[in-house]
């Protein structure tokens, strides 16, 4: 098995590539040692001591190094610790308690939505799905719609996305000129 690694916008982030799936469907961002504990994965990723953020996309996972953190020596550990995951087909999620594997849970919105809106918010989730998110998991990350008010829409960025230096240039310039042309309703994009 190679597992292939690529630079992002973000330079604390490398995505990391196994050649396999990754994520069955759906994203999964651990951005705390608390919450990687739900995946065995990213719980080792971050025993390494030297991440922030663990990210998981339909066939890659992006790692957020922590400030000061050299990824000449960091990127051996993640590799090596992918490689053994992936070998030994280990499950991506602890076991719950309940009966059943772990998931990601859905997104909560940050603001109550309209049922009026709901024509517009279609035509925004469809953009998200057929635009930005293919774009953005090309850089390692993934987008979260949190929802649409007053003609502002509310988004999170993840994965390496997040914390990046050009998020906000993302946002501003890119998702939200989007929007704005095919969604005349939208007049402004937020991150939640």
């Amino acid at each position: 098995m190679f597992i292939e690694t690529e630079t992002t916008p973000n330079p604390s982030a490398l995505k990391f590539i196994p050649g396999q799936a990754v994520m069955v469907s759906g994203t999964r961002e651990f951005a705390t040692p608390e919450a990687a504990e739900a995946s065995p994965l990213a719980q080792a990723i971050f025993d390494t001591g030297e991440v922030v953020n663990v990210f998981f996309g339909a066939d890659f996972v992006t790692v957020t190094a922590a400030p000061g953190a050299d990824w000449t020596t960091l990127k051996p550990q993640v590799i090596a610790i992918l490689l053994d995951h992936f070998v030994s087909e280990a499950p991506l999620f602890a076991p719950m308690q309940d009966n059943g594997i772990a998931v990601p849970r859905e997104d909560e919105a940050v603001v109550e939505e309209r049922p009026e809106d709901a024509e517009i918010i279609a035509a925004i989730n469809e953009l998200l799905e057929t635009r930005v998110r293919p774009a953005v998991a090309g850089d390692g990350g993934d987008i979260a719609y949190r929802g649409f008010r007053d003609g502002v829409v509310y988004l999170t960025l993840q994965g390496s996305c997040s914390g990046c230096p050009s998020s906000t240039a993302t946002l501003k310039q890119g998702i939200e000129g989007l929007l704005k042309h095919y969604v005349p309703e939208v007049t402004e994009v937020r991150a939640a």
